[in-house]
């Protein structure tokens, strides 16, 4: 069943109004029509089966006819902060950690940050991510849009983690695998976790440091040196395994 966000609407045998450009895509490349079924998801991890009522130039109207807790959303709410890379890899990564079941992306300037972000070009650029992030929840029936927050600066994103119940950052000089398999398992039941992914070249070492003083736990993904838009697929992958009910 085809799948589409709305924000702000509840209860059985209320209409859902469907604008924007999901209203083209309904009537011209899905060619769906009145009586066919669809998903609406709130963005907030409901769905709700509906049943296409009307159709006009601008909106498509929807009756509510069922509502379901979305199954598709991880336990734990995992946060990404990620070391902002070169080129376009971000796009990739937003786009597979969203499939993955990541909550939220943070993009983080850090000491080996290359690429510059000029501020006047920083809102398209959020825009354009948030929109990627959109999509891939769209198709992997996500009941969450995760949002791609404002950059941040490695201290900022340090700070934003203090609230978290759980913060790892995956370091080629961390403690062997066991040690990181207890903390993966130690994941299991927090409501919260803070992932921390470092640029093309890596953290520096003082930013291991600062992340290992306000709580973060070093973690190994293997003897194998990872890219950046590798080693926070793999933690993900590995942590989803780990907690997904």
């Amino acid at each position: 069943m085809h799948r589409f966000y709305v924000e702000n609407f509840n209860g059985i045998g209320n209409t859902i109004d469907i604008t924007g450009s999901d209203v083209n895509h309904i009537k011209n490349v899905l060619r769906l029509k009145t009586g066919d079924e669809i998903i609406v998801g709130d963005g907030l991890g409901n769905d709700y089966t509906c049943s296409i009522e009307s159709m006009e130039k601008d909106r498509v109207t929807a009756v509510i006819c069922d509502i379901t807790r979305n199954a598709a959303e991880l336990e734990t709410k995992i946060i990404l902060f990620q070391g902002m890379p070169k080129s376009d890899k971000l796009e990739l990564i937003i786009q597979k950690t969203v499939e993955l079941g990541v909550y939220e992306i943070v993009p983080v300037i850090t000491k080996r940050t290359v690429v510059k972000i000029e501020k006047n070009k920083e809102e398209k650029k959020l825009e354009r991510y948030n929109a990627i992030a959109a999509s891939a929840a769209k198709q992997s029936g996500r009941g969450v849009i995760p949002k791609v927050m404002p950059f941040m600066s490695f201290k900022e994103a340090l700070s934003y983690a203090k609230s978290l119940d759980m913060s790892i950052i995956p370091y080629e000089n961390a403690e062997g695998m066991e040690y990181s398999r207890s903390v993966i398992k130690d994941i299991k039941g927090k409501k919260t976790l803070g992932i921390f992914i470092g640029p093309e070249g890596g953290f520096a070492q003082e930013e291991v440091d600062a992340a290992v003083k306000v709580g973060a736990k070093c973690i190994s993904l293997g003897g194998r040196i990872l890219r950046t838009e590798t080693a926070g697929l793999a933690a993900l992958s590995i942590i989803m395994f780990e907690i997904d009910s």
